[in-house]
């Protein structure tokens, strides 16, 4: 078997690689990466193999130089004579940004990037199966406070908190028109977060957002609002599970479900006595997001209701120094306080059933094995690319 992938450097696509590499039917995978030589590309993907000390086969694992924003890159793809045997494409590369000032980078990857890929693959004739890594929050934000099902999505009409949810339910839609549904298999996973194995997440996405309400502290979020979670390894290895299981369905959440929910309140316990200098967590209707803005722009009105917690507002003059820092934060915080209100959980018994995997390990007991990364976060780094 031989196998295409992208987004090999990130989140996501890195445990996928490891996890592939170690099986013995595959005999090739070329990976989709960003570099200016073969040379430089091989070095990036040893970094992969080294962070967790895995093997890295360079007989069995390639790089394939391009980029998915780069409009040659179908023709490059195509005129590529090592790639003509290919199998199995997963297509896990996606820009992940939240901010407004990436959107349209984030429709250009995200969108532009796989009707590159699509465009590719009809030239492939030995192609069994085409993954496509969506997300499970194309459902919307107009679905709040239940659980969602496979069937619900994609959802033209659905309304969008951040391009980047709109931008993976396009791509689903776009992969529906030109795959068979006997070679396409779409995974959503929901929220991934950290590793639930003592090792170094590949990323801190999401670890951000834990790391800056840990430190302001006072969160405009309805605590009890139920959160769907999953550790990276979960994540990876349900997806290796479906592409070579036998699957009754060509949709699947990979999710925790009901049975391994979370919430805000859940995590932040969990975390609390590991940072006992700082004052105790308190939770504040959504709607205090909008004073606590207008407080760190200095345009706060009299009688406003934020005043009542000078605790933290004395503790923010201290920590924060200047008020702009804490805009920056509150602008890359508010889209994730924004998803935890909706209160999404996303049903998984289609993976249990189809893969037999065990159900997540809840995110407020695996985050504890966190600690440590989370305390060297740069949160104002994170702020500016959430």
């Amino acid at each position: 078997m031989e196998i295409f992938l992208t987004g090999v450097t990130g989140f996501l696509g890195g445990e996928i690689l490891i996890l592939l590499s170690k099986k013995k039917e595959i005999k090739k995978i070329y990976c989709l990466i960003r570099a200016k030589n073969e040379e430089e590309g091989y070095l990036r993907l040893e970094h992969v193999f080294e962070l967790h000390g895995d093997h890295f086969d360079k007989n069995k694992v390639f790089p394939i130089i391009g980029n998915l924003s780069d409009t040659t890159l179908s023709n490059e793809l195509i005129n590529n004579n090592r790639l003509q045997n290919i199998n199995l494409i997963i297509h896990a590369a996606a820009n992940t940004s939240f901010g407004r000032m990436y959107d349209d980078l984030v429709q250009t990857v995200n969108i532009g990037g796989l009707n590159h890929i699509l465009q590719w693959v009809s030239h492939l004739k030995k192609l069994e199966t085409f993954v496509y890594v969506g997300t499970a929050t194309i459902c919307g934000k107009q679905v709040t406070n239940r659980v969602v099902f496979e069937d619900e999505s994609p959802n033209i009409n659905a309304a969008h908190l951040v391009k980047y949810s709109y931008t993976k339910m396009m791509g689903e839609i776009n992969v529906r028109k030109v795959i068979p549904e006997d070679k396409l298999l779409i995974v959503r996973p929901s929220i991934i977060m950290g590793d639930s194995r003592p090792i170094i997440p590949r990323s801190n996405v999401i670890l951000w957002a834990l790391a800056t309400l840990n430190l302001i502290r006072l969160i405009p979020v309805n605590p009890y609002s139920d959160l769907d979670i999953i550790p990276v390894d979960f994540a990876s290895e349900s997806i290796v599970k479906l592409i070579f299981g036998k699957r009754n369905h060509n949709t699947y959440h990979i999710s925790s479900g009901t049975e391994s929910k979370t919430n805000t309140l859940l995590v932040t316990n969990q975390i609390a006595n590991y940072f006992p200098e700082k004052p105790p967590f308190k939770f504040l209707n959504h709607e205090f997001i909008s004073q606590m803005k207008d407080w760190a722009r200095n345009r706060i009105k009299p009688g406003n209701t934020l005043s009542d917690y000078n605790e933290y507002l004395d503790y923010w003059k201290q920590t924060f120094e200047e008020k702009s820092n804490l805009r920056i934060l509150f602008a890359g915080l508010e889209p994730y306080l924004n998803f935890i209100e909706l209160g999404q959980i996303f049903d998984n018994s289609r993976l249990i059933n189809d893969t037999g995997i065990a159900y997540p390990e809840p995110a407020h007991e695996y985050v504890k094995r966190s600690i440590s990364y989370l305390k060297n976060i740069d949160v104002f780094e994170g702020a500016i690319d959430p």
